[in-house]
């Protein structure tokens, strides 16, 4: 690399730990930061009209189509530090170090702060990404939280104009391609050994509330055959959904939720309500696996006498990574001599909206024991020096898809 100037880790990690002592009220106090660093690193910088921190670096010749990198600033409660935050924090510095040696690449650079990626406040997800790809459901500011305040009040208390988010839209003809550096929020780059990995696609997903309605009776006085227990029929239906997903590679299915009613200690269970995950980076293997499992769940219920009711509450398809953004990830990965690991990602990105706008790529750093979305989320400041080298030399060589020889 020019010069030998190179990210600094340090840096990187205790951006993220000032993010960290950012709490949820404190959101402008944690865009101010952001960008501060975004002017410190030779960037422009603004709020765009969703919340977005927005920082541009320009090519040697200005207007230039951009390389889109960054990640997610919010992130849920009682969360950790590197959830999103890091690919801003990581994509600022390889920018700072650019911009150190003087170098202009012969494209624009945008980093992105996301907003609402996680969807924690009002129950959807991927705001600020969905504006910048131009597909923002306008709809959606009526949504209301916890204390009834909708996210339209939300974004002008902010001091933002809702009506003003389609501003925020980029347009196709200037964005070349968007990279992500994250954390795994897996276990695999550390059960393989590995600081790195270059991601083929972002899982899609099938999400259902399903009810299972038996007969409550006394536990005492019904006999077990002549019983209708609606739990009895869920435990089944969950096993039934563990032996579907784990008959398949990359295949998960997940019950996270489940309620029983009346929930009484002497009462068979007259009612189940559960929710059931699904997810796979191939979408004919997800929505087979959907069929599959919906079929087993019904014919477990007639067999019970229980009555199923299958409520689907989210579909998202897969968001696979483009090959050429893959083959030039790798290629950094293996200049710094290092095995060119391949990997989905179960958990969803702001590249699920983005790929609606450009071709998505993104770098997976390794995070101890695979957690994610818990204050025991960690990494190591070499894995951080690593993944920035890499992520810099990525930037740094990175040929637009129709410049490539």
């Amino acid at each position: 690399m020019g010069d030998n100037i190179l990210p600094s880790a340090l840096r990187i990690w205790e951006h993220c730990e000032a993010l960290a002592r950012c709490s949820e009220q404190e959101q402008r106090a944690a865009s101010d930061l952001v960008l501060g660093w975004m002017r410190d690193a030779g960037m422009t910088a603004k709020l765009d009209e969703i919340g977005n921190c927005v920082g541009r670096y320009e090519g040697d010749r200005p207007g230039s189509p951009c390389l889109v990198l960054g990640s997610h600033l919010d992130t849920v409660r009682d969360a950790g530090k590197y959830d999103g935050m890091l690919g801003v924090v990581a994509a600022i510095e390889c920018v700072h170090a650019l911009n150190k040696q003087g170098k202009r690449l012969p494209f624009a650079i945008e980093v992105l702060g996301f907003a609402d990626e996680e969807g924690v406040r009002f129950g959807c997800t991927l705001l600020g990404s969905r504006a910048v790809a131009g597909t923002f459901d306008p709809t959606l500011l009526e949504k209301i939280d916890h204390e009834d305040v909708s996210m339209r009040q939300a974004l002008t208390d902010f001091g933002l104009d809702p009506a003003q988010i389609s501003c925020a839209a980029h347009k196709r003809d200037d964005v070349l391609a968007y990279a992500e550096l994250h954390i795994e929020q897996g276990p695999v780059l550390e059960a393989e050994g590995l600081s790195v990995g270059v991601v083929t696609a972002i899982n899609g997903a099938n999400r259902f509330l399903i009810e299972i309605d038996g007969m409550a009776g006394h536990a005492g006085t019904v006999p077990m055959n002549l019983r209708q227990d609606a739990l009895a029929a869920a435990a089944e239906c969950v096993l039934a959904i563990e032996r579907r997903c784990a008959s398949v590679p990359d295949l998960v299915g997940t019950v996270g939720e489940l309620e029983t009613l009346p929930g009484a200690t002497n009462v068979i269970p007259g009612k189940v309500l559960f929710t059931l995950d699904i997810r796979s980076p191939r979408d004919a293997e997800r929505l087979a696996a959907v069929a599959d499992v919906e079929q087993a769940m019904q014919a477990i219920c007639t067999r019970r006498k229980v009555a199923l009711k299958i409520n689907p509450t989210h579909e998202g398809k897969t968001a696979a990574c483009a090959p050429w953004l893959m083959e030039q990830i790798g290629q950094a990965i293996a200049a710094q001599r290092l095995p060119v690991r391949e990997l989905s990602s179960g958990a969803g990105h702001d590249g699920m909206a983005l790929v609606d706008l450009t071709d998505i790529g993104m770098l997976f750093v390794r995070c101890k024991g695979g957690i994610s979305h818990n204050p025991a989320e960690a990494i190591t400041l070499e894995d951080v020096d690593t993944s920035a080298r890499v992520f810099l030399r990525f930037i740094e060589n990175f040929r637009p898809l129709n410049a490539r020889s």
